[in-house]
């Protein structure tokens, strides 16, 4: 899902990080899960959903130790906090393949901001481990601590009230679609991301 950019149309870009400027793969999760509980990840896979107690931390209305209690009733496993945790952060795998030098390339023209749906425990361990890439970004709007997560029209209109960007005149990049639409219903271009060549497409047609 690619619009027409011309240069000069945009005053900022906005990334989503997972599977944009991060890759993750859940599939590391369970396996790192299934290694502590002595099971395979086949076990674990339907008990792991993206249920109301999921949603509710990563607003921030739900703390780490509550969302622990609460996976730990699902997977029916004993595990620790601390394997909880060691499995919940494998889920980073890297970069996404050229996201740094898209980024460094397009920072020299426009003002990039990143909006994420995300957790305080990820938050403490992708931006120590991936600072390097992360620091292209003027800002970092984080669902944990704005206390909205996409596509909740909140998220997008804290973003735009705090950057001070008309939604015309922001481009957002994510990969899931219903993300996407929901920016383009409150104004903003949205390009679903599937492959780092949809980025550099974008910013070609940008003049960036």
């Amino acid at each position: 899902m690619l619009p027409q950019l011309n240069p000069g149309s945009a005053d900022a870009l906005l990334f989503d990080l997972g599977r944009v400027v991060l890759d993750i793969d859940f599939e590391r999760v369970l396996k790192v899960w299934a290694g502590h509980a002595g099971c395979a990840p086949a076990d674990l896979v339907d008990r792991f959903v993206l249920d109301d107690e999921y949603h509710r931390h990563e607003c921030g209305a739900l703390d780490q130790a509550g969302f622990f209690d609460s996976l730990r009733r699902r997977l029916g496993v004993p595990l620790s906090d601390a394997q909880l945790l060691q499995g919940w952060n494998a889920v980073f795998v890297g970069e996404m393949p050229g996201i740094e030098q898209q980024l460094a390339r397009a920072a020299r023209h426009l003002p990039l901001y990143a909006l994420s749906n995300t957790n305080p425990a990820h938050v403490a361990y992708f931006t120590k481990t991936y600072g390097s890439v992360l620091r292209h970004f003027r800002e970092v709007f984080l669902s944990s601590e704005i206390g909205h997560r996409k596509p909740s029209a909140a998220a997008y209109q804290h973003v735009m009230a705090a950057t001070g960007v008309a939604p015309s005149r922001m481009v957002f990049f994510d990969d899931l679609l219903e993300n996407v639409q929901a920016a383009q219903s409150h104004g903003l271009i949205a390009i679903q991301v599937s492959a780092s060549t949809d980025i550099a497409r974008a910013l070609d047609q940008l003049g960036l």
